[in-house]
C-alpha cells in the first residue's frame, strides 16, 4: 500500500517531542509490513544540514497564495524514502520550528503549515505531478490538518487518516486566513474548519478525514469528554465510529538497556545488577550523594502544568525526607525552571536539576533511577513510561490516557498475575502523589517483590509492530469504503 505520511517533524532530523519519534518509528514499522511509505516534512535548516544527498523531485512554482517552493527527495537514516518541502522564505530561519528565539509563535505559522498541507494534498490528488501516487494520506496533528480539507474539495483525492497526538494544540487562526490559504469558502463553516469564528487546522482535519486516530485507547475516550475535549468533544463524539485509539510503540533498538551506548554498563533481565553501576554514575554526574541503597527518583519532561511538575516541586521536600533522591531534566515554564533549580540549591546532594534537553542524560536517568516520575494531568500516550519499564525503572503515573494503558499498577492481584509494572494514582493532588510514592518506596525496600515488578516491566513488548498492523487495517478500511 502506498502511503504519504505528512508530519512537521521526524527524528533524528528534527525533533521537539514525541511526534518526531512516531514519525520515524511508525513508517519504519509499516515498511516492515510491506507498505510503501514516503514521509513529507518541511525543509528546515536542521533537516537539510542532516542529509548528505538529496535531489530535486518536482518543482512547485504556482501555488496560489504561497511563496515559491520545491520538493526534494532523500532518504531517512533507516533508508526510508523522504520528501522535503523546500521553501526558504517559510522554513529557512533561525530559532525553533514553531517559535522564534523568544518563544513566541512564528507570525506566519498559518502560511508555513498551510503550505505543508496544500502540497500534501497535491501529492495525494488526482493531478499529482509525481509518478508515485499515494493510496492513503496520513496526517499528524494540526500542522497538516488542512490536508483533508484541501483533498475533500479536490476531485479524485486519496482517502485521509488524521492522527491526534495532542488535542490541546489546534492551530487556530483568524478568519481571513481562509482566503490567504486559498481554502474554499464553503469549508469555513461549523460543519467544517470554522471554530468559534476562527479557522482551526485541527478541526478541519478531524471533520474532513476519512478516519481519525489518536495515540492511546484511553485518550480516544477522554477527548470525547468536556474535561479533555478542548471544545472539539462534540465533533469527536459524532465521529466516534471512525475514531480509533492506538497505543504508540517505542523504538526498541534505541531504547534497549542491553545495547544502549549512553550507559556505563549494559544490562538485561538476566543481569539486572548492571543497573546499579548506572545509578552510581548518575549520582556522581549529577552531584548527588553516591549511595547505592537510597531510592533515586528521576523525571525527564517538559516543565509544564500538563506534566504535573508543579506537584513534583511541591512534594519534593517531603519526598527527600523519606529518604530519597530526586533528579530532574527538562525545560519549559520559566517559573517552574527557576523553582526546580532553587530546589537543587536548597537540597544539595539530594536534588539535582538540569534545565534543557540532553538525550544521553535522559537515557542514563532512565537506567540509573530506581523510579520514574510521570504525574501528567493528561497524557495522550507518553513514551517515557514505556522507556522506564523497559529499563527496569518502574514508573509512578497518574491514571490518564496512555499512562493507564501502558502501566499495570502494583497490587496483590497484578503481582499474582505477573503484570505489576509500576504505580498508579487517581487524583491529581499532592496527597495522592505522595501516598503513591510512599507505596512505591515500600515495595522498593522489599527486594524480592521489587525485582518482580522490574522484570514484569522489562518483559513487556512495547515495539511498534502490533500498532503498525492496526494502522494498516485502518488504511485498508479507508480504501474499502
Amino acid at each position: 500500500m502506498r502511503v504519504l505520511f505528512v508530519t512537521s517533524e521526524v527524528a533524528p532530523l528534527i525533533k521537539t517531542g514525541g511526534l518526531a519519534d512516531v514519525s520515524a518509528a511508525l513508517p519504519s514499522a509499516l515498511r516492515r509490513l510491506g507498505d510503501d511509505i514516503k514521509v513529507l516534512v518541511p525543509g528546515y535548516p536542521q533537516v537539510l544540514k542532516a542529509l548528505d544527498t538529496f535531489k530535486i523531485e518536482t518543482l512547485f512554482l504556482k501555488l496560489e497564495g504561497f511563496p515559491e517552493s520545491r520538493l526534494l527527495s532523500s532518504l531517512l537514516p533507516d533508508g526510508g524514502p523522504l520528501w522535503i518541502l523546500d521553501c526558504p522564505e517559510l522554513y529557512q530561519r533561525e530559532g525553533g520550528i514553531y517559535q522564534d528565539k523568544t518563544g513566541a509563535d512564528w507570525p506566519d505559522n498559518a502560511k508555513r503549515f498551510g503550505l505543508l498541507s496544500k502540497v500534501a494534498a497535491i501529492l495525494g490528488g488526482a493531478d499529482s505531478p509525481s509518478d508515485w501516487k499515494p493510496e492513503i494520506v496520513h496526517c499528524n496533528d494540526w500542522q497538516s490538518g488542512l490536508t483533508p480539507a484541501y483533498l475533500h474539495f479536490s476531485p479524485g483525492g486519496a482517502p485521509c487518516v488524521m492522527t491526534i497526538h495532542n488535542l490541546a494544540f489546534q492551530g487556530v487562526f483568524p478568519p481571513q486566513t481562509v482566503a490567504e490559504l486559498a481554502l474554499p469558502e464553503e469549508s469555513f463553516h461549523p460543519h467544517g474548519a470554522e471554530f468559534y469564528g476562527n479557522l482551526s487546522f485541527l478541526k478541519a482535519g478531524l471533520y474532513y478525514a476519512n478516519h481519525v486516530t489518536t495515540v492511546s485507547p484511553s485518550y480516544a475516550e477522554e477527548i470525547q469528554t468536556d474535561a479533555l475535549g478542548f471544545g472539539l468533544q462534540g465533533l469527536l463524539k459524532n465521529r466516534n465510529k471512525s475514531l480509533t485509539g492506538i497505543l504508540n510503540g517505542i523504538d526498541d533498538n534505541e531504547w534497549n538497556p542491553s545495547t544502549d551506548k549512553a550507559l556505563v554498563q549494559n544490562y538485561d533481565v538476566n543481569s539486572l545488577e548492571g543497573k546499579i553501576a548506572n545509578k552510581l554514575e548518575l549520582q556522581k554526574r549529577m552531584g548527588l550523594n553516591v549511595e547505592s541503597e537510597i531510592p533515586l527518583l528521576g523525571l525527564v519532561s517538559r516543565f509544564t502544568f500538563q506534566k504535573g511538575l508543579d506537584l513534583v516541586l511541591e512534594v519534593a521536600p517531603q519526598l527527600i525526607s523519606f529518604p530519597a533522591q530526586l533528579v530532574l531534566l527538562g525545560s519549559g515554564d520559566v517559573t517552574m525552571q527557576n523553582n526546580a533549580q532553587a530546589l537543587a540549591r536548597r537540597y544539595p546532594g539530594q536534588v539535582a536539576t538540569v534545565v534543557g534537553f540532553d538525550e544521553a542524560l535522559s537515557h542514563l536517568i532512565e537506567a540509573g533511577a530506581d523510579l520514574f516520575l510521570m504525574p501528567s494531568r493528561f497524557e495522550p500516550c507518553g513514551l517515557n513510561q514505556m522507556y522506564s519499564q523497559r529499563y527496569g525503572t518502574p514508573p509512578i503515573v497518574h491514571s490518564t490516557g496512555g499512562l493507564i494503558d501502558s502501566v499495570s499498577d502494583c497490587n496483590k492481584a497484578s503481582l499474582a498475575k505477573n503484570q505489576a509494572s509500576g504505580f498508579v494514582f487517581n487524583k491529581m493532588t499532592t496527597h495522592d502523589l505522595l501516598i503513591c510514592i510512599q507505596r512505591a518506596l515500600s515495595v522498593y525496600h522489599d527486594r524480592k517483590t521489587w525485582t518482580k515488578v522490574q522484570l514484569n516491566g522489562m518483559n513487556k513488548d512495547f515495539g511498534w509492530q502490533a500498532s503498525a498492523a492496526k494502522y494498516h487495517e485502518i488504511y485498508q478500511s479507508c480504501l474499502a469504503n
